[in-house]
């Protein structure tokens, strides 16, 4: 068997463990347009604020590929896939033949369309190992910078820049930051806590177009700045297996057993979509632990086992400047709300089952709530006015402990 996976992120080193679970001998064959061991995306912010290192970045040991049996052809890139006879093309003419073949490409910072922003000599994005150093390289201990995005992206690479540059300027059409996954009082006591660490917003309001190292406004105010940072949202790579014949939506349509329209070929991570229970929708879920579940899941299946990827949930487990935050699910719902000086949280259910949450401050045991979510717990099998409270395992019934606490099978 030849198992052939393109990308090196989550998805794939949960691919590479999902196929050592089935087959430990036959060779795995890794393809990168980066030139790095795996690390995690998430922590490049880290590595700025100088929290982390990039050794310690690395999602898996030094000795991960060898002690795998995978060969890893890294900083090449996959320009065509042969889905007939079963061959992709590198940017440098070398062909790599498969039998089995998982598509992990990730996603990409998107561009948006503005007057002038080609023209920004000093613009970056905040995606990968490379984009971090880029931007570290560009910053000076004056540096005016502007973020064009109050999303994820933009206020990880904020607090990751924030010591090192003079000013941050933050800019987002919404009118909170964080809007997909805060609601406005949530959002509104993480900006005041971003705030007290310098970072100004820029709220309800776009970049009309640039002019040099000038932002405009719609609002007409003027920004001028030595840095650009773009992050306002991302795209799956898919083109790729578009031209394969890979049926796509805005990711690769995979089934609950990560297999896409094409045969022997599957999907995962950042360009797939999944199917999230908590809307009952399919959707690209650009998420760490999704994304290698979903490899994993496809690992498991490339190499003769069954396993189903049918528990995805959209979730994040944040911080900013010391201030914690975990969501989960979708808000469409009954809400509870509890709010003191240092904590916010909201649960939101309907249909007799817990749909979402939000905590701000104290995350403690947020995992019970992220359980009743993934497992669709019925409320009415546990004591949720004691649950929404304060989260403990003693609100469920003497079996379910069981059960979580490993004592037991279902």
């Amino acid at each position: 068997m030849k198992y052939v996976i393109v990308g090196n992120s989550a998805a794939a080193v949960g691919c590479v463990e999902g196929i050592r679970q089935q087959d430990a001998e036959n060779r795995i064959v890794v393809i990168s347009d980066e030139p790095y061991h795996t690390y995690s995306r998430p922590a490049i912010s880290y590595l700025l604020y100088g929290k982390t290192t990039e050794e310690r970045m690395k999602y898996r040991p030094d000795g991960f590929y060898e002690d795998m049996n995978c060969k890893t052809l890294f900083g090449r890139k996959v320009t065509k896939i042969d889905a007939v006879d079963k061959w992709l093309l590198l940017d440098d003419g070398q062909m790599v033949e498969y039998e089995k073949l998982l598509i992990a490409t990730g996603s990409r910072p998107f561009l948006p369309n503005i007057e002038g922003l080609a023209g920004v000599k000093e613009k970056h994005t905040f995606m990968s190992l490379d984009d971090a150093k880029k931007l570290d390289g560009a910053l000076r201990a004056d540096s005016k910078v502007l973020v064009m995005g109050a999303g994820l992206i933009g206020l990880k690479c904020a607090e990751g820049i924030a010591h090192k540059a003079g000013s941050i300027d933050v800019v987002d059409l919404a009118d909170r930051i964080l809007p997909s996954i805060l609601d406005a009082d949530a959002a509104k006591r993480v900006q005041r806590h971003i705030e007290k660490n310098g970072v100004r917003f820029h709220l309800s309001d776009g970049i009309q177009k640039f002019a040099g190292n000038k932002a405009v406004l719609s609002s007409g105010k003027e920004i001028p700045f030595d840095v650009l940072v773009v992050a306002v949202g991302v795209r799956p790579n898919t083109e790729t297996a578009k031209e394969a014949g890979i049926r796509v939506n805005k990711g690769i349509v995979t089934d609950m057993l990560c297999r896409t329209s094409v045969k022997d070929i599957f999907a995962a991570g950042d360009c797939a979509e999944s199917y999230d229970i908590t809307s009952g929708t399919e959707r690209p879920l650009a998420l760490l632990p999704n994304a290698y579940m979903q490899g994993e899941c496809a690992g498991i299946n490339m190499a003769g086992g069954i396993k189903c990827y049918e528990k995805a949930i959209p979730m994040n487990a944040i911080g900013f400047f010391g201030l914690h935050i975990i969501t989960a699910g979708n808000y469409d719902g009954e809400t509870y709300v509890e709010q003191t000086e240092e904590a916010y949280k909201k649960l939101v259910s309907k249909d007799g089952l817990l749909k979402g949450f939000i905590l701000v401050g104290n995350v403690a045991r947020a995992g019970i709530y992220t359980s009743l979510i993934r497992e669709s717990v019925p409320l009415s099998s546990i004591d949720y006015d004691l649950i929404r409270q304060k989260p403990q395992l003693m609100a469920f019934s003497r079996s379910e402990r069981s059960i979580k606490l490993g004592g037991a099978q279902i």
